[in-house]
């Protein structure tokens, strides 16, 4: 047991346990209470939301998050520069902030308005972000498969055949990726574009989680809205309304098949580090894993818990 009364495992894979021990370490770094604290996400991050100081905590939840936390970093600053619809990290503390090990960014609240995010408020992000001018900082190129890697890697819970099975298909899409002929021209992209990381503030749309922006294929954040439509009963169409004001369906076009499976393969992949250190998102995570296995394109998904 380490002096912070964490265990070397631990220190290394975020759990509920663990929880508690970082989100009051870092309210002692900021000086806010954090007996409000409610826990708004647990899947590969962990989201709290302190209500009273209007601040957002965000927990790194594997090491393939880690790793990406300082280019979040970046990209938050150079938005808000930029002055454009994106959250904004708090000013009063230096970031990322340590806590135990584990890195974490703290936020400012979006108040938000209850109204769902729409196809027109997600085809204003992505032009908003092909709008950027060149970023003064290096932003990978895109690779999901680097992710994807990293998380098998790091799965937590797997039998040896589901972990192969994982990989196999990985391979298998990295090939078929390099056949695919790309239509749009490349630039900056947020790379996770759907409702679920989009706030309605009262000024209007406000995007989230730059955790996968990246330099990359246009078509890549057309696709989480298509995905969408064909994987989830999520009220409303987002996908057709993004498709027609962007002026691309990206259903329509030649390697969209693709980017789907890559997309589907990355919800897969994106909680097997805390697999089973969250069980309420184990059924569905289930459900997923046993679709994409028995090639059930049609199969519905609910969201995580």
């Amino acid at each position: 047991m380490t002096p912070d009364g964490l265990n070397a495992q631990q220190r290394d894979r975020l759990t509920p346990a663990t929880l508690d021990v970082v989100l009051h370490a870092v309210g002692e770094q900021l000086e806010v209470d954090v007996r409000d604290a409610t826990l708004i996400k647990f899947t590969n991050n962990a989201v709290f939301r302190l209500a009273d100081a209007s601040i957002v905590i965000r927990i790194a939840g594997s090491e393939a998050m880690r790793q990406r936390v300082p280019k979040v970093v970046r990209v938050a600053h150079w938005l808000a520069k930029q002055n454009q619809a994106a959250v904004r990290l708090i000013s009063t503390a230096n970031q990322p902030i340590v806590a135990h090990g584990h890195l974490v960014t703290a936020w400012q609240m979006v108040p938000e308005t209850g109204a769902r995010p729409t196809g027109h408020d997600l085809a204003a992000i992505i032009r908003m972000f092909e709008s950027l001018p060149v970023p003064p900082f290096d932003l990978p190129p895109w690779n999901p498969f680097i992710e994807i890697r990293q998380r098998i890697h790091d799965a937590d819970g797997l039998s040896h055949d589901e972990l192969a099975f994982l990989e196999r298909i990985t391979a298998s899409l990295e090939q078929d990726l390099k056949v695919v002929q790309f239509t749009l021209p490349p630039g900056v992209i947020h790379g996770d574009v759907f409702t679920g990381n989009v706030l309605m503030g009262p000024d209007g749309p406000v995007i989230c989680d730059f955790d996968s922006t990246s330099l990359g294929p246009r078509e890549w954040d057309l696709t989480p809205a298509a995905v969408g439509k064909l994987r989830f009963d999520y009220p409303g169409d987002t996908h057709d309304t993004l498709a027609s004001d962007y002026g691309f369906d990206v259903t329509k076009w030649s390697g969209f098949d693709v980017l789907r499976r890559i997309r589907e393969l990355k919800l897969i992949t994106s909680v097997l580090p805390i697999l089973n250190t969250n069980p309420r998102i184990r059924n569905q995570w289930r459900f997923r894993f046993d679709s994409i296995r028995n090639g059930d394109t049609s199969a519905k998904w609910t969201t995580y818990s």
